[in-house]
């Protein structure tokens, strides 16, 4: 590639970050027609989605979970399907089924395969660790290869597609902890606290009137996707990418070099995906603040979101009620950046 031609195409990545930051504040602007406060939830949701991933929400009943995906469904055009997860939900309930329809042309009977809610864009998984393994793992084969197997005969899922599902940290009778491996698949784990004081009164006064706030939509599919392939096209220095790589290598306590920490509070680290989602999540951070330049910083603030799901707190961390956020959080203030080239 020339050096004109270079030019030229961070020019145009320039004008489509720009176009994207523009796009950023208004879609602030509409969720905040429906939701009080969660800033930094809403980033997060957004990072999801201009990186093309999936979110694993974790909150108390009655934080407007639901709400806030709905609401995020709206602004960006996208269509939006809610699975209640229960114990008695199966596979079929997710992806779809077979059944014997009679052909009005033929007068035979024929096989037509029924699409379940797995075919939209945005799919609210409601509560998934309410379902057992073998239902939550209908999941795995549509966020990672974008399609479902069923009677033996694969179908493409309509993109881009999105699972964004909730979990409620209180409850855990009745339960199915979600498997390493598929929470893995979730580029990030987002915790929804408590709203505060002033917040708190905004939300009571706003839910309790007669009035139903207008979303109006943002951006199309198209202009969607069109960002989602800009947030690829960012470069990212060696000296920020190494430092990412560093960071995930740092939760493992069999790698050479990882803190004494480590080694007694985390029984298993994260893998190569930490690597890969805290680069790319990265630089969906920077490009929805408006820049092209990828920082360590930016590693670093979307580093929780990230890794909280991907690192196994020892039995003595546990007992001792050290959460995977603090482990975290004394890993990056430990791990050094490297010196620059």
């Amino acid at each position: 590639m020339d050096q004109k031609t270079t030019k030229q195409t961070t020019t145009n990545i320039e004008q489509q970050i720009e176009r994207l930051h523009q796009c950023h504040g208004r879609l602030l602007e509409e969720f905040a027609k429906v939701i009080v406060g969660q800033r930094s939830v809403l980033d997060e949701l957004l990072i999801t989605i201009f990186a093309d991933g999936h979110n694993l929400l974790e909150g108390v009943p009655g934080l407007a979970k639901t709400l806030m995906i709905n609401t995020l469904a709206k602004m960006l055009s996208l269509s939006f399907r809610r699975i209640q997860f229960t114990p008695d939900l199966m596979p079929s309930d997710i992806a779809g089924t077979n059944v014997i329809e009679e052909d009005h042309t033929t007068g035979k009977r024929v096989m037509v395969f029924m699409p379940g809610p797995i075919f939209t864009n945005i799919v609210l998984a409601d509560e998934i660790n309410r379902t057992p393994p073998k239902t939550q793992s209908a999941l795995l084969q549509a966020m990672q290869e974008k399609e479902v197997t069923v009677g033996g005969k694969t179908y493409q899922l309509e993109l881009p597609l999105f699972v964004l599902a909730t979990q409620n940290p209180i409850d855990q009778e009745g339960t199915y902890p979600l498997p390493e491996a598929q929470k893995d698949r979730f580029l990030l784990n987002t915790i929804i606290k408590y709203p505060k004081l002033g917040e708190e009164e905004d939300i009571v006064q706003a839910t309790t009137m007669n009035v139903v706030p207008d979303v109006k939509p943002v951006l199309d599919r198209a202009t969607l996707q069109a960002f989602q392939r800009t947030v690829r096209d960012i470069p990212v220095s060696r000296h920020v990418m190494g430092y990412a790589v560093d960071l995930a290598r740092a939760t493992r306590p069999v790698e050479e070099g990882s803190p004494d920490f480590i080694r007694r509070e985390v029984t298993w680290g994260a893998g190569p995906r930490a690597s890969q989602s805290l680069t790319l999540c990265a630089k969906c951070y920077a490009a929805l603040d408006g820049r092209m330049n990828v920082s360590c910083d930016d590693v670093r603030h979307v580093a929780l979101p990230v890794m909280r799901h991907r690192i196994g707190p020892s039995f003595m961390a546990e007992a001792e009620g050290i959460s995977t956020d603090r482990i975290i959080e004394r890993l990056v203030e430990q791990v050094p950046e490297r010196a620059k080239a």
